[in-house]
Order: structure tokens, then C-alpha cells, then sequence
């Protein structure tokens, strides 16, 4: 289920991804609350306070990560 955030003086958005959703996959996590809040990323990296920010649902899944073995 979302959750709905309001900003505090100062907050910035990647500090408010990793409080709610840990360190793991913080980019993704950046890209799923830009992508749920239009207009967000116009504010600024810094917010003022009373910003309302929806936290969407969302779960680290790492990358799969191609490898190869070099010799046999």
C-alpha cells in the first residue's frame, strides 16, 4: 500500500527513499517516486516542509547480471 510523506524543512528525496525503503536499489526507488509524484522533481533537491510525497509500492529486485566464463 502507498504512504503518503509531508516534507520537513530541508528533507531531500533520496534521504526520504532510503529511510523508507533502505539503501538497496536507490535509483530505482528515486525513479518509482518521481514517477509517482509529476512535477516533483521541479521543486528542487532540497524540499521546504509540507511537501506531500506518495511513497508507491515498491521492492528492491537486483538486476540479473549476464557473466561468462573465460577459460574453460
Amino acid at each position: 500500500m502507498a504512504k503518503n510523506w509531508r516534507t520537513t524543512d530541508g528533507d531531500m528525496l533520496d534521504d526520504i527513499c532510503q529511510r523508507h525503503y533502505g539503501s538497496a536499489g536507490l535509483n530505482q526507488s528515486l525513479a518509482a517516486v518521481l514517477e509517482a509524484n509529476p512535477g516533483l522533481a521541479d521543486i528542487g533537491p532540497v524540499y521546504p516542509a509540507g511537501v506531500e510525497i506518495v511513497l508507491p509500492d515498491w521492492v528492491y529486485e537486483p538486476e540479473e547480471k549476464e557473466t561468462f566464463q573465460l577459460w574453460d
